[in-house]
């Protein structure tokens, strides 16, 4: 579903809510401000909206959708909060794609990712997967079938059949170095799950473990990205190679974005 243009509200009112927003230290206070006025039912509705984004809540949670890649994803409380650096993913995984394509979403959260691809890719046969049950909760909303969307620990949870036949693999695997989480903004280090956030020593445990176990599910030729960091991006690379797979990195300077992209 497209994200739509909001009505405005009386300025006073919108104004009214700025300043709260913005002496709580809100950067984009009057922006907050039009979307909460628009996603609350009620005064009392919006008085507790206010306040649970004063007391630091992300404001996707709090208004209850993220906007990505245009599209307007549920996000209930307590799941990772797509970022703008994972649309390059997204699209990426798209260009990959093609109609029928199996594709897995991997680590998926919200299901962001994987609602990209069903939005702009015909008939793919999508799957996704995440081992935190609220995520998977918050992605049967955002996927369908909402049954295609498995709990687990990568790999696991997949339908056997799969093995073989999968077209694309995309990967937003944690890769926060575990001794980095307490710099993170408090918004996600108190809000998110630990394990969408934590990537083990140097951040990338869960990409190793991807990366190692992805040929058997992969087709001929098929391809498996992953979302990574200027700093790791290496190291992610190296791993890729080492799993035998042929490599390039796609970036995008204007959202800080990295994808790593290995072909089987």
């Amino acid at each position: 579903m497209s994200a739509p243009d909001l009505p405005t509200s009386p300025p006073s009112q919108q104004n009214s809510v700025a300043v709260i927003l913005r002496a709580a230290g809100c950067v984009f206070a009057e922006d907050e401000a039009r979307l909460l006025l628009h996603a609350a039912r009620s005064r009392d509705e919006l008085d507790a909206m206010i306040g649970r984004r004063v007391a630091g809540e992300p404001l996707e949670p709090v208004i209850g959708w993220a906007e990505f890649c245009g599209l307007r994803i549920r996000i209930d409380p307590g799941v990772f909060v797509p970022r703008r650096r994972t649309e390059l993913l997204a699209r990426q995984a798209c260009a990959l794609a093609d109609s029928g394509s199996v594709v897995i979403d991997m680590c998926c959260g919200s299901g962001a990712v994987g609602a990209v691809v069903q939005a702009m890719i015909d008939t793919v046969d999508l799957y996704a997967v995440d081992i935190e049950p609220t995520a998977v909760r918050c992605a049967r909303q955002n996927i369908a079938p909402p049954e295609r969307v498995l709990e687990g620990d990568l790999y696991g949870p997949l339908p056997t059949k799969l093995r073989g036949c999968v077209d694309v693999v995309v990967a937003n695997a944690p890769y926060v170095p575990t001794d980095s989480i307490r710099l993170m903004p408090p918004e996600a280090r108190l809000h998110e799950p630990r394990v969408s956030l934590d990537g083990g020593a140097d951040g990338l445990d869960l990409q190793r473990r991807i990366i190692a176990d992805a040929a058997p599910w992969l087709r001929p030729g098929g391809h498996l990205l992953v979302e990574t960091s200027t700093e790791q991006v290496e190291t992610t690379v190296e791993t890729f190679t080492r799993g035998g797979f042929l490599t390039r990195v796609a970036t995008y300077s204007e959202t800080a974005s990295t994808v790593v992209i290995g072909q089987c």
